[in-house]
């Protein structure tokens, strides 16, 4: 099943300027909404990603300490005693670092290494002379010179004394020995304050890109509130254009059903008079008098013809007689050999307002005419309904159905029909629902009773 509401935007006078606001501002708080999970999604990359470039400059920022450290106030220091754990190398290194190098707060472990995987020092002395294999990166960074850094691995035998630190940052270079011997030199950080550094850097450029985010929405928000206002008020002048447009074809009907009445209908019942009455002049049923009984019927049945045009175009009597009577001469005029209508008016509650009956009745009339021409449908069931709230009326056929779009495509054409009648209908504060389905198709509406 599809359903569609033709999209003619509501025009409803019973809010009030206050209704108004609301239709405006809807769009803008959305617009608003969109924003703000804009500057949400901004801030958070940008939290990310400062964090990630804080990090990555915290790391170098250790890469740089370690070398100014090692190279700086340790290597002196180093004999080549310290390849053989020599007792006064060693201490002359420890006292170096315990004073110089380590900072309970960032860097907590210094170890050194020679190249067979032995730790000829470190501040934690239960490792002194552990030999432990060395890892790739460590024998690259031995080999090559380069200061490499990586997260510490603290299942590692080699690193159980620094779990209770919890995660670690560890710095390794080589640094050389009097001879020209290499040794591997590994500080660890506390990898908190890494992260701090990042925290650092998203407290620095969080207020600037969020607060431009928020400054450039205050900015924009205003903007969207005229262009809402004035997008609202072009619309407006559209419906209201296609409302005269639709008076003026309503005019136009009564004008043109008056006309042929009083005109064309009146002349031809004369000439059917003037026939009848040459054809009963004719002595005996001569040929001529024939032909004049045929034309009289001819013209006759034109006249009839005519009448039920003038019904489908503008009921004469359609507000005295009421939308019932009305309704069943519509129905009777649309009834032919190809197509049966038939109508339930029983819970159809007579007198309705002018401005109601009208509607119902239109409504009525164009989905007829759609049957009529675009349904192939052989049978349409028209229902009509009132009570103290509102009135309702349904069209529904067993035709081929179709998909509601058109209407749009129709409505772009210069054909308004059924749109035009949906911005009448939420005009008078009702709904008109069309369901199609293969087969048939319905069209509901319904207006309350003011």
């Amino acid at each position: 099943m599809v359903q569609s509401r033709p999209a003619v935007p509501k025009s409803r006078n019973l809010g009030g300027k206050g209704s108004s606001r609301w239709v405006v501002a809807r769009p803008v708080a959305q617009f608003a909404a969109i924003g703000l999970a804009a500057v949400a999604i901004v801030g958070f990359a940008t939290l990310v990603a400062s964090r990630r470039i804080g990090e990555r400059e915290a790391i170098t920022d250790a890469r740089t300490t370690t070398l100014i450290k090692a190279q700086g106030l340790v290597e002196p220091v180093v004999t080549d005693g310290l390849a053989t754990r020599d007792p006064a190398a060693v201490a002359a290194v420890s006292d170096v670092v315990e004073h110089g190098v380590l900072d309970s707060s960032s860097l907590v472990r210094v170890k050194i290494w020679t190249a067979d995987g032995t730790i000829v020092y470190s501040d934690e002395s239960r490792l002194e002379g552990s030999n432990y294999r060395l890892g790739p990166d460590e024998v690259d960074a031995l080999r090559s010179g380069v200061i490499k850094a990586d997260v510490s691995d603290l299942s590692q035998p080699e690193n159980r004394y620094e779990q209770p630190f919890g995660k670690l940052l560890e710095v390794y270079l080589p640094i050389r020995t009097p001879n020209g011997g290499r040794l591997l030199f590994e500080a660890y950080y506390r990898y908190d304050a890494v992260s701090a550094a990042g925290n650092r850097i998203w407290r620095s450029f969080a207020p600037v890109s969020i607060g431009a985010l928020v400054v450039l929405e205050l900015l924009q928000i205003p903007l969207a509130w005229s262009l809402a206002r004035r997008l609202r008020q072009r619309q407006r002048e559209r419906e209201a254009l296609l409302r005269r447009a639709l008076e003026a074809s309503d005019l136009e009907r009564r004008r043109i059903a008056t006309d042929l009445h009083d005109g064309v209908v009146q002349d031809l019942v004369g000439v059917a008079l003037s026939l009848a009455g040459s054809a009963r002049a004719e002595q005996g049923p001569t040929r001529a008098s024939g032909v004049l009984d045929g034309a009289a019927d001819a013209v006759r049945a034109t006249i009839t013809s005519l009448r039920s045009t003038l019904i489908d175009i503008y009921p004469p009597d359609l507000h005295e007689h009421g939308l019932g009577m009305s309704l069943a001469d519509l129905v009777e005029g649309a009834t032919s050999t190809e197509l049966r209508v038939t109508l339930e008016a029983a819970q159809l509650r007579d007198p309705l307002p002018a401005a109601v009956v009208t509607l119902l009745y239109r409504a009525a009339r164009e989905a007829l005419r759609n049957v009529a021409a675009h349904a192939g449908a052989t049978e349409v069931t028209v229902r009509a309904g009132s009570d103290s709230a509102g009135a309702w009326l349904e069209v529904r056929d067993d035709g081929v159905g179709f998909d509601p779009q058109i209407i749009e495509t129709r409505a772009a054409a210069g054909h308004f029909g059924l749109k035009g009648l949906d911005g009448l209908v939420r005009d008078a504060g009702g709904t008109m629902l069309i369901t199609s389905t293969e087969p048939g198709t319905t069209v509901r509406v319904e207006v309350p009773i003011r």
